[in-house]
């Protein structure tokens, strides 16, 4: 396969790594051990370097400060590593997030051109967020925060609710998970929407594509659910004027990153009735500072970026398979393509 600007060409939902901008190969070739790097947080790093080492018993495995020979590494496993730091490895073969996301990744200002990025997702982690999604949405439609709030008045409150067929949910972002959960959603009988950069057809579900096509999304959307890859275009997404685009009195839910939501603009939504509630996953800064507003109050729900937490051990799996791919040439799923930004 032949070198080309992006790396890879598309073989159905997955892409295959062959030569790298440089035309370098893609696999070790020299005979050298090829090193492995991992930055994740202080706590279970010791944990994740031994993972790693037994999952890849021919690579040599080395926490990010304690890289004896930068020219070694071949391959780099983070989640949120300091940016500019990847710029050191300059024989890197690819970089894998420790996760779904990759906007830590391509933040770095040296992120190292022609040096493939690929996040980790997983049918568990796919499971897990279809799962919270699901229960939210359910507990939205069913109005659970009024029954909690009558019981604490020792108030009897029995609505009338709609049944799922005359709720319209929309999915914001329609990649692997969103799909997965607009199927699960669509299965519950809910009238679901979704909304994407681009057209794609989902059985069941109301496809909108564009700039052109979000207002007539929103308007449809009276539990909405954010799963967007944040890129410089979906930051700060969900703010005044998207709130005021729903149906009044909708409900948020974002657990895709927490800088797609205008803090400042959450509450006043909820003051002025566009919004009734809100379920949080993610935020800009976490953990949540003890003083955020949103502990406060009644009306946000609060679940500490727990939606969809990668299993260790399942990606840790997951990890090693996909460099043992790179190395045999063999196609690579979950790449990103760096231009878009997921």
């Amino acid at each position: 396969m032949k070198g080309t600007p992006g790396l890879y060409s598309r073989a159905s939902d997955v892409r295959v790594i062959g030569m790298r901008a440089d035309g370098n190969s893609m696999g070790s070739g020299s005979g050298m051990r090829p090193g492995l790097v991992v930055h994740v947080g202080a706590s279970r790093a010791g944990w994740w370097r031994d993972h790693m080492a037994a999952l890849l018993p021919d690579h040599d495995v080395h926490l990010w400060d304690e890289v004896p020979d930068p020219a070694t590494i071949r391959y780099a496993v983070v989640w949120k590593h300091p940016p500019g730091g990847l710029r050191r490895f300059a024989n890197l073969h690819a970089i894998l997030s420790i996760g779904a996301g990759v906007d830590h990744v391509l933040v770095d200002p040296d992120l190292p051109a022609g040096v493939p990025v690929i996040r980790t997702t997983g049918a568990a982690l796919t499971q897990r967020m279809r799962e919270y999604v699901c229960l939210h949405v359910l507990r939205m439609h069913r109005q659970c925060p009024t029954f909690q709030s009558a019981r604490a008045e020792r108030r009897w409150h029995q609505p009338v609710l709609p049944p799922a067929p005359m709720r319209g949910v929309g999915i914001m972002g329609l990649g692997g998970l969103g799909q997965a959960c607009a199927t699960a959603l669509a299965g519950l009988g809910f009238a679901v929407s979704g909304w994407a950069r681009s057209r794609r057809a989902l059985p069941g579900i109301a496809v909108y594509a564009g700039a052109e096509e979000r207002d007539a999304f929103l308007a449809a959307s009276e539990i909405l659910v954010c799963l967007l890859p944040l890129t410089a275009q979906t930051q700060g997404v969900l703010n005044a004027s998207l709130f005021d685009r729903l149906p009044r009195g909708a409900c948020l839910i974002n657990a895709a990153r927490g800088r797609h939501l205008v803090e400042e603009a959450l509450i006043p939504a909820l003051d002025a009735g566009a919004l009734s509630h809100a379920v949080l996953d993610v935020f800009r800064t976490e953990p949540l500072p003890d003083a955020h507003p949103f502990w406060d109050d009644p009306r946000i729900d609060i679940t500490c970026h727990s939606a969809s937490l990668i299993d260790p051990e399942a990606g840790g799996r997951l990890i090693a398979d996909n460099i043992r791919r790179i190395a045999e040439g063999a196609p690579v799923p979950d790449l990103v393509d760096t231009a878009r930004g997921y």
